[in-house]
């Protein structure tokens, strides 16, 4: 790419962004780079279970393919071809052990936003911009984090946060933007999503809401072509004023 494209970029997504009514956010890899410590929470809780499993950054890197914690772990577990199967209570349970040395981890403070994150935040909101949350994830995910990061009254700022087990279907599938927008009452074109993955990318382009993407640890190696700006994080939002 030119080298004056590259100049361009971070001032054309800047201008996206203060336009729009509403910013959308993902959460893991987007707000923060969480993956690692639910890999880390992952494992935790296989040790706990008395599971002989143990997902390293390669394995784990193909498993975020697919969306979803529970559904990540019944995943691995066809995969491995064991039988029986693990039973939905056990892998409420793996979830749930996991779930909460996720939030202890978190509580620890070795988790810090993204750069840029809070600054965009803060902008949006002395804008009037209206913000929002739409992942995969589950609130007690997204409350461990943003409670450490943004302080306990986080949700606050928020106008809408709908997690994974808020709709039928997770990313790839539209239903946490199309919930989203139907909470905030916007149309797509009013809105921009701030994604980090393929799967992010293809949930919120298929609501038709305009993607600016920061690469994270886990999928800066997606096609992120569809996105309108693909950027290596939010910082660059601040560079471009």
């Amino acid at each position: 790419m030119p080298a004056e494209a590259r100049a361009a970029l971070p001032c054309d997504a800047a201008e996206l962004i203060r336009r729009a009514a509403a910013l959308i956010f993902d959460v893991d890899g987007t707000l923060a780079e969480t993956e690692e410590l639910h890999r880390q929470a992952f494992n935790f809780a296989f040790v706990r279970h008395g599971l002989g499993w143990h997902w390293d950054r390669a394995v784990y890197k193909e498993l975020l393919r697919v969306t979803g914690g529970k559904e990540r772990v019944r995943a691995y577990h066809v995969r491995l071809g064991i039988t029986p199967p693990l039973t939905d209570a056990d892998i409420a349970e793996l979830h749930r052990i996991k779930t909460a040395h996720y939030a202890e981890l978190v509580e620890t403070g070795c988790c810090p936003l993204r750069p840029g994150v809070a600054e965009l935040l803060a902008a949006a909101k002395a804008r009037g911009q209206r913000l929002a949350i739409a992942t995969t994830t589950s609130h007690g995910n997204i409350d461990a984090l943003l409670s450490q990061t943004l302080g306990k009254r986080w949700a606050a700022d928020f106008d809408a946060v709908v997690a994974g087990d808020d709709v039928r279907h997770k990313k790839p599938a539209p239903d946490v933007y199309l919930e989203t927008l139907a909470r905030l009452k916007l149309k797509p074109s009013d809105c921009v999503a701030i994604e980090d993955s393929a799967n992010g990318l293809i949930a919120a382009s298929r609501a038709r809401i305009p993607v600016l993407i920061t690469r994270s640890l886990y999928f800066r190696d997606d096609d992120l072509g569809g996105a309108r700006f693909v950027l290596d994080d939010l910082s660059e939002l601040a560079a471009a004023k």
